[in-house]
Order: C-alpha cells, then structure tokens, then sequence
C-alpha cells in the first residue's frame, strides 16, 4: 500500500516530510525513527511486517531524503533539537508507540524522558549507552572522512564497519545513497558525531530514570558497535525494560537476512501486541560483570 505523504511544519522553523502508511483495521499508530544518514527508505524491510498490524509514520529529518528541498537554510541541529521534533510529531499524529534505529535511539530517548501523553510503549533497536572501543574506532574514522568531504571512504566504513553484515546488494544500495548526499548532510552528521563523543548526546542519569512506559532493547547477536552486553546496561537505571537478542545478525538485524528478517519480526510484534508478556532479561547478578554504566 503506498503511504500517504504530507509536509508537517514543526514549532514554525522546519518542514517535515512524512510518509503515513494508514492500515484499515489498525487501532494503534507506530512512529520510525531512523538513524543517522538514513531516510523514511531506511525502513522499507520493517514497514512490510508493522504496516498490515499498525498505522506506520515514517519521516525523514528537515536536513535529509525529501526533508531536504523543504528546509534549505537549515541550521545544523543537536540531538536536542531532533527530540523536540520527534515530540511534536508524536503529538501530532497522537502515536501509540515508538521504534528507534540506531543513533535515532539518542533522540527517541531525550523524548521519551518527556513523557508524551500518547505513547504506550516503545523498541529501541540497535543502541546501547556506551561507546565501545570499536564504536570509537569507527566514530573517530568517520570524523576525518566527513571533514574532508571524502564521500567514496565514508560509504566504505559504513559498509565494512556496522554494515559489514549486510547483503551484497544491500551494500551496493547502502555505498551509491551514502556517497551521494548533500555536503550539508556530511556537515550534520559531523556535528552529531561530535555531539556523542562530547557525551552531550547520551541521555543523563535523570533523563533515563523519568521514561515511564515499558522499553524493549532489540540488539543483534553479532554487533560489536552496539553490542547485546552494552545494551544489558540499561537495566541498572530503566525500571520497565526488556531486551531481545536477534540470533546470527549484526547491526542492521532485519535487513542482514530472512532469518533476522523473521526473528525482529515476531520479537517487535509480541511486544506492541501483548500488554503483559514479558520478554528476556538479565539477570541481576550478571549486570555485576559489566563495565561500569556511562551517562
């Protein structure tokens, strides 16, 4: 079904482009929040399997996709900024619930922490509180590869860092989209990146602690960017939290394979469908083991 697609002008300084993929017999309306350098396309894999069970709202930042021709002297924004954006469309379309990827995670969090009166539940995939030495690694890459404008180097580490998991085709999509964005969008993301290793990004303490609504951390077996035993660390500080570990998948879970493909599936579906299951979580003496949690 093709989305229904609309301009929402957010506190009278951007245009939002948003795509509403509205389901006859839905109750319930999901929110996609996409991470960095990705567009509403980003979740074509995951809109096939929400669409037929929730109305799906996919929209794409005032500096990217079809964000872009709408907001064209644009300051860079902070995580901060995304956040109120993301409030005001939660508000606007009144969405029942909330799914992150990624560094949209960051912003998914700053506004959860507001407690928006609508949102019931929230998945949260792909993310963890910590910067790992491999995520380091790869942030410190990106920065030297963004200063210099080196578009061709930038969709190489994407691809042979968090999507080295990918299919070769996804690869090939993943490379000719990341080399070909605007020099305002490396410019973004170059800010963002400096943003998270200033730790201004990451949610404090009390920013954790004032989400109110049940949270599923979704993390793939196979990602040591953001990796299952980081993502563990939530637990200390979020009360309502859930974690699901997707078997043989990295950092882009169900777009890797069909395996992934199902399993994010029915993980996804079991929580937003079934207000009192309970999936998997830690055990507290195994969070004991973990690094120490940083905020």
């Amino acid at each position: 079904m093709r989305p229904e697609t609309g301009v929402v002008e957010i506190l009278g300084k951007y245009q939002v482009h948003t795509e509403f993929y509205r389901s006859p017999s839905a109750a319930k309306t999901i929110i996609l929040v996409n991470g960095s350098l990705a567009t509403t396309a980003s979740f074509a894999q995951t809109i096939k399997y929400l669409q037929p069970q929730f109305n799906v709202l996919a929209f794409d930042q005032p500096y990217a996709g079809q964000s872009k021709p709408y907001n064209l002297r644009l300051p860079l924004l902070s995580k901060e900024d995304e956040a109120e954006i993301l409030l005001r469309l939660i508000e606007h379309y009144r969405a029942h619930y909330l799914l992150s990827f990624s560094w949209g995670g960051v912003a998914a969090m700053l506004a959860l922490a507001q407690r928006p009166v609508s949102l019931e539940k929230a998945a949260i995939c792909s993310f963890s509180p910590t910067l790992n030495v491999p995520m380091l690694d790869y942030l410190h890459q990106g920065l030297r590869f963004l200063n210099a404008l080196d578009r061709d180097n930038i969709a190489l580490l994407v691809n042979s860092t968090i999507g080295k998991h990918l299919p070769s085709l996804f690869k090939r999509f993943n490379h000719k989209h990341v080399s070909s964005l605007d020099e305002h969008e490396y410019r973004q993301m170059y800010a963002h990146i400096k943003q998270v290793l200033s730790m201004e990004a990451h949610c404090r303490l009390d920013c954790l602690q004032a989400i109110d609504i049940p949270l599923l951390f979704v993390n793939g077996e196979r990602d040591e960017y953001t990796s299952v035993e980081d993502a563990y660390l939530f637990a200390r500080h979020i009360e309502r939290c859930q974690f699901a570990v997707i078997d043989n998948a990295g950092h882009f879970l169900d777009m890797e394979h069909k395996s992934a493909w199902l399993q994010t599936r029915r993980t996804l579906l079991e929580f937003f469908n079934n207000p009192g299951k309970r999936l998997w979580q830690p055990a507290r003496s195994s969070l004991h083991n973990l690094q120490r949690f940083a905020v």
